[in-house]
């Protein structure tokens, strides 16, 4: 059948001795974008050619990390020039945008350097696939395919049992299940030039303050509080799965380090957080917890305990307020009240902020930052059984992938990671930092099936300045500058970010170890104010959203790169909006 464009659909993977592909497809009206992982089950290649037929009229538009032809229904898609080497059990990702009339109904057979890719019959793929195809409804399907790709039980038993929430969470909330579409932000997109090719993907509802909960016309809620939203999920749900995503965002002395996203609590006042913020909002969740059809994803307090590590006095340009947050512990203490309060109900699944690659990524940040959440999760009567995962990206511009830097190479015996935009972090961008900050987690003592997201509403770079390929300069910095899609003047800078695009649409397990790809921040939504304009929503001037601000020691001293005449943060930009949808990488 035909999906909208917040619907997130998988095949049930194709295993096959040497290989398996699992395809996702993101349709809206006569278009779609599809997301290819391989794995390959066999011995190490070093190039690769993965063909199939479209059971309809289907026509591949442009694709992305490698190359196509088509003649009629059949689809050959060629290697990249920097992915075809891909070892025993390694994946290989690609994707592409289409067009089609009638049903978009998925491929059923692909093969992979000729050899057909009809599964492996391990115990681990088989038992999945089984989960999946015997379970009879949208759980069964979502279990099969989590246990068929991790080579375990517990997918299929979520699954085949579980197909709503019975009391056992699903292993991934977003496999198998809708988006909610947020009807305040898709009316001000619908109404921006080209804004109805995304007005129905699915963002995330943003509860910024304690009116925001009951609706008081705020500019991410409008007049519609938590409950009409949920009501308005159930409605959208019609009894099929489906995901609504919630922003919890009022810490006492919220964002110490920018004033662009100060909050409404003073650095004190953790008993109103709690009784008037986080409890409210507890007890409407639960009263939706009858809905098995309903996923509720929390994402819990960005920004709020990676500032602990960075943004403290005795760091480049710390500050007094974090010095206080950390010394008082409401951050710790704040978030790890709101994971056992929304933990407990059987619906929600909770998401913990870890901030970006080009925050945390250094080795002086990562392991300080990986054990400050595990103290926030086992405090104020959490446990780890409380968080399902963690977020990275929220609200920021870091690329997915950067396809043409390897940040452990070199430029004419130079690393990588010494130059001047690197800087000697570990990582350049999103996908490899959460998938190596999962694995510094499960060892810490988070849970082994918890998975991560990534916020990729902003962080396509698409546009005319976006490189085809990676360099040919021998000197390190120009190389580097050359190659990075990432167009910012530093990654430090964060505010309504000029140049920038929509990037990947939301998608159910991109990649090992990721349970999503989505929408937090929704596109158009300011990150700051470019001057100081009075409000009685507790926001600050930053001047990181200044177009004028030449930098402090957090940005190395560069220009923000911000845009010019931007509203305060929260509320609609149209002119950020409208360079988004120009610049979205894949293209719309």
């Amino acid at each position: 059948m035909a999906l909208s464009a917040s619907t997130v659909a998988l095949a049930a993977p194709a295993y096959a001795a040497g290989c398996s592909v699992d395809y996702q497809v993101n349709s809206w009206g006569t278009g779609f974008t599809a997301n290819v992982t391989i794995t390959n089950l066999g011995s190490a290649i070093n190039s690769w050619t993965l063909e199939w037929d479209f059971p309809g009229n289907q026509q591949v538009t442009n694709l992305w990390n490698g190359s196509y032809t088509q003649s009629g229904k059949h689809v050959r898609v060629t290697n990249a020039p920097y992915n075809g080497s891909v070892a025993a059990n390694g994946t290989v990702n690609f994707g592409f945008n289409g067009s089609y009339s009638g049903t978009n109904d998925l491929p059923t057979s692909f093969t992979l350097n000729g050899v057909t890719c009809n599964g492996s019959d391990d115990g681990g793929n088989d038992g999945g696939n089984d989960g999946g195809n015997d379970g009879g409804n949208d759980g069964g399907n979502d279990g099969g395919n989590d246990g068929g790709n991790d080579g375990g039980n517990d997918g299929g038993n979520d699954g085949g049992n579980n197909g709503g929430n019975n009391g056992t969470k699903v292993d991934n909330p977003f496999a198998g299940a809708r988006g909610y579409v947020n009807p305040v932000w898709s009316a001000k997109a619908a109404a921006e030039p080209g804004g109805s090719a995304v007005a129905n993907v699915s963002t995330a509802l943003w509860l910024d303050r304690i009116g925001a909960i009951e609706g008081n016309d705020s500019p991410t809620t409008g007049s519609m509080g938590l409950r009409d939203h949920l009501e308005e999920a159930v409605r959208q749900a019609n009894g099929e799965p489906l995901v609504i995503q919630v922003v919890i965002y009022n810490l006492p002395g919220r964002d110490c380090a920018a004033l662009a996203s100060n909050g409404e609590l003073g650095p004190d006042e953790i008993d109103r957080y709690k009784n008037e913020y986080i409890d409210p909002i507890a007890d409407i969740m639960w009263d939706f917890a009858q809905y098995d059809n309903l996923r509720i994803v929390t994402i819990v307090e960005i920004d709020s305990l990676p500032n602990l590590v960075t943004n403290t006095s005795d760091n480049a340009g710390g500050t007094e307020l974090c010095d206080e947050m950390k010394r008082n512990g409401n951050y710790v203490n704040g978030v790890g009240y709101a994971l056992n309060k929304l933990g407990e109900i059987p619906n929600v699944y909770n998401y913990i902020d870890a901030a970006h690659h080009g925050w945390i990524g250094w080795d002086s940040n990562f392991g300080p930052s990986v054990n400050i959440f595990y103290e926030a999760a086992t405090a104020s009567g959490a446990t780890v059984d409380d968080v399902h995962g963690f977020i990275s990206n929220t609200a920021n511009y870091s690329p997915t992938v950067e396809p043409y830097l390897d940040v452990q190479g070199t430029v004419n015996g130079q690393l990588i990671r010494q130059s001047k935009w690197v800087d000697w972090n570990q990582y350049v961008d999103e996908l490899s930092f959460v998938q190596d900050l999962r694995q510094a987690l499960i060892a810490k003592g988070f849970r082994s099936d918890i998975g991560m997201l990534i916020d990729t509403s902003r962080n396509g770079w698409g546009g005319p300045n976006r490189p085809t390929g990676p360099s040919s300069s021998t000197d390190l910095n120009t190389f580097v500058d050359q190659s990075r899609i990432d167009r910012r003047i530093h990654p430090g800078n964060w505010c309504n970010q000029a140049g920038a695009g929509m990037g990947e649409r939301p998608t159910a397990n991109p990649a090992p170890g990721v349970d999503a790809y989505v929408w937090v921040k929704p596109p158009g939504e300011s990150d700051g104010a470019s001057e100081y304009i009075p409000n009685d929503e507790g926001k600050g001037f930053d001047e990181m959203c200044s177009p004028t601000y030449q930098g402090n020691a957090r940005n190395g001293h560069s220009p923000s790169g911000a845009l010019p005449n931007a509203p305060i943060s929260g509320h609609w930009f149209s002119a950020q909006f409208r360079e988004l949808l120009a610049n979205a990488y894949p293209p719309l």
